[in-house]
Order: structure tokens, then sequence, then C-alpha cells
């Protein structure tokens, strides 16, 4: 038996991911597990399958960023999905943490 993933060490260790800008929850939330005290998003840990949803900086090759993301995951025993859920251009990213500051 695999043990179960932790949803909290997958979120962290893609978050480190070179091109990806942060996680996505998906359109209503769907995508997020329970991880008492806390709920995260863009990682959902079933029994059978890992899902995970990732925003994008812009250009990007989205097999290869699956696959790194994949990579990063380190999830064994289980189907992981990689949803690329939305891109962002650098400089929004940017300006989005300069008005974060202010």
């Amino acid at each position: 038996m695999t043990p179960e993933p932790d949803a909290a060490r997958i979120a962290a260790a893609v978050l480190a991911v070179p091109g990806v800008a942060g996680l996505h929850g998906g359109r209503f939330g769907e995508i997020a597990t329970l991880d008492p005290p806390r709920r995260v998003e863009g990682v959902r840990v079933r029994e059978e399958d890992v899902t995970i949803a990732v925003t994008a900086h812009f250009p990007v090759v989205a097999a290869e960023l699956a696959a790194a993301v994949r990579a990063a995951a380190s999830v064994t025993g289980r189907a992981v999905h990689v949803i690329l859920a939305d891109l962002v251009e650098q400089s929004t990213v940017e300006q989005q943490a300069k008005e974060k500051v202010s």
C-alpha cells in the first residue's frame, strides 16, 4: 500500500517549478483537497488519482510543463493529471505582486 500523498507538499513542490505562476482551484473551486486545518487549492488527491491545476507563465510548452509538474509532485502508485488552467504574461504577474505590496 502506498502512503497517502500530501497535498500541501505537492503544492509547494509544484509552485517551485519554473514556468508555474500559481495553482488554480478550477472554475468552481472543485480542484482542492481538505488538509486540516486548511484547504489546498489546485491539488485534488483522491484514492485513484491526483489532479494538479496550474496557471503558467506565457509562453509555455504545455507538454514540457506537465512533465515537470508530474516530476515535482513525485506521486507514486496513482495517475497524476495536470491541467493547464490559465496563462499569464510575466509582466502581469509582476504587476500583481507590486499591487499586493502597495
